[in-house]
């Protein structure tokens, strides 16, 4: 990934909390039949390895899990806020018009080495880790004993396991930085107003603006 010194994010801290907060991954793998990638929820396990575990699980009927050995390089692609960017939202647009149109977007790309856990036990913690996760922001969370056991054993049976080992975090995040202060604003304020309320809140935690 190209990444300009500007737009760089190398703190593991941030990177962490960022894939924590986009988990649906785009897993990308080298197979015989060439690239592939599937979109996949994965839980960070930042306590395992020098920069952390992806953990995840996958459908059986997915052939992703046998198209790849242990120890394969993977890449998995997060992706936050993005959004277009009109050269009208730039004050200093009326007075030279040198400015042409962009797009913004936050991402972390995470290298590493995939394991294929083709194991009930297994696959049944982690999908009680996801339920966890997902289900404690709502006001009635979900648990997985609230389905019949045989119906649990069922589903479970139709999925396998993956951990992804990381061996390189990469960040970006393309957020106007190298704008002046005016057209930085009058950029925050055009997303803000197309209604990217995500991305221009993006945009505002990314610097302090500067001339």
């Amino acid at each position: 990934m190209y990444v300009p010194a500007l737009f760089t994010e190398s703190d593991p801290a941030v990177l962490h909390r960022f894939v924590r907060e986009h988990p649906l991954g785009m897993l990308v793998t080298h197979t015989a039949a060439g690239l592939d990638a599937n979109h996949v929820p994965f839980l960070l396990d930042e306590a395992r390895g020098g920069s952390g575990v992806l953990v995840a699980h996958v459908a059986r009927a997915n052939t992703v899990w046998r198209d790849v050995a242990d120890g394969d390089d993977v890449l998995i692609v997060f992706r936050g806020a993005h959004g277009y960017i009109s050269p009208n939202w730039y004050p200093s647009k009326q007075e030279t018009h040198r400015h042409v149109p962009t797009w913004n977007y936050e991402v972390v790309h995470a290298h590493g080495r995939i394991r294929v856990i083709d194991d009930e036990k297994y696959v049944r913690g982690v999908v009680a880790r996801l339920t966890r996760e997902h289900e404690a922001r709502l006001p009635e969370p979900w648990k997985m004993s609230d389905a019949p056991a045989d119906y649990l054993a069922e589903e479970l049976a139709h999925i396998v396991g993956i951990e992804v080992e990381i061996t390189r975090l990469k960040g970006k995040r393309k957020l106007s930085q190298n704008r002046t202060s005016g057209d930085f604003e009058g950029a925050v304020n055009g997303v803000e107003g197309s209604g990217n309320l995500a991305l221009a809140n993006a945009m505002r935690a990314s610097r302090t603006p500067k001339d």
